[in-house]
């Protein structure tokens, strides 16, 4: 499926941004503009189900070849956050940009808690899809009016069912055993995707893995001066 984008700046050196689970491009509404100013053509999808792109169906390997169809290969710096992480590492291979930055990449989701069923994770998931503007106010302190009023407008157009066809993932380790490229791993302080020991075992094969200090999941939208720093070196 080819892929809405959204594009910031101009020029042969391009970065590519993928978004995470019920969000969409504007999820990088500072960190498209920062890109460009640093000289790079920077392209942001709508993966299916997102956004202005087309819907269904949504298993990891869709999102992935989305990204192969769409987006050109060979760019600068490639960045995925969470689900973004996720079809990023799947596509990486083909995409061939010459270094990745994988921001808490929903590589390793946990299973369902004892006596619940399989769906129990995704139905969370799914459940975001009425959160109200103060809900998502509360649940993300450190976003201002903006992120917040952008979260909810993704929100509408987002087709929750994406989080049941990514189900398969729940329970499943989906660590890349080897980086493609010169990857960068960034995380949440703490991270509810990348614990301590994931983080040692990544670096064991051969990423680097960086915390952005007082960042959540969503550590663009938190401290954007922050997650930029933690990306010195390979932007």
């Amino acid at each position: 499926m080819r892929l809405h984008t959204h594009t910031w700046g101009e020029g042969d050196r391009v970065a590519l941004l993928i978004h995470g689970i019920m969000a969409d491009h504007r999820t990088w509404r500072r960190v498209g503009p920062g890109l460009a100013a640093r000289g790079l053509r920077v392209i942001a999808v709508d993966l299916r189900g997102h956004g202005a792109s087309g819907q269904g169906p949504y298993a990891p390997q869709d999102f992935a070849d989305d990204l192969v169809e769409t987006l050109p290969a060979g760019a600068e710096v490639a960045i995925g956050h969470s689900l973004g992480g996720m079809a990023l590492a799947l596509a990486v291979e083909r995409l061939a940009p010459r270094r990745a930055v994988y921001c808490d990449p929903a590589w390793h989701l946990p299973g369902p808690p004892d006596g619940e069923t399989e769906s129990a994770g995704p139905a969370a998931l799914a459940a975001a899809k009425t959160l109200s503007r103060e809900q998502i106010s509360a649940l993300n302190p450190r976003w201002d009016d903006v992120d917040v009023d952008l979260e909810l407008a993704s929100l509408a157009v987002w087709d929750e069912t994406t989080a049941y066809g990514i189900a398969p993932a729940f329970g499943t380790d989906l660590r890349p055993a080897r980086p493609v490229v010169p990857s960068l791993v960034t995380t949440a302080d703490p991270s509810p995707m990348i614990s301590p020991a994931d983080a040692a075992e990544l670096r064991s094969r051969g990423f680097e893995v960086r915390a952005v200090a007082g960042g959540g999941h969503t550590a663009h939208r938190d401290d954007f001066d922050a997650f930029m720093a933690a990306l010195e070196g390979w932007i």
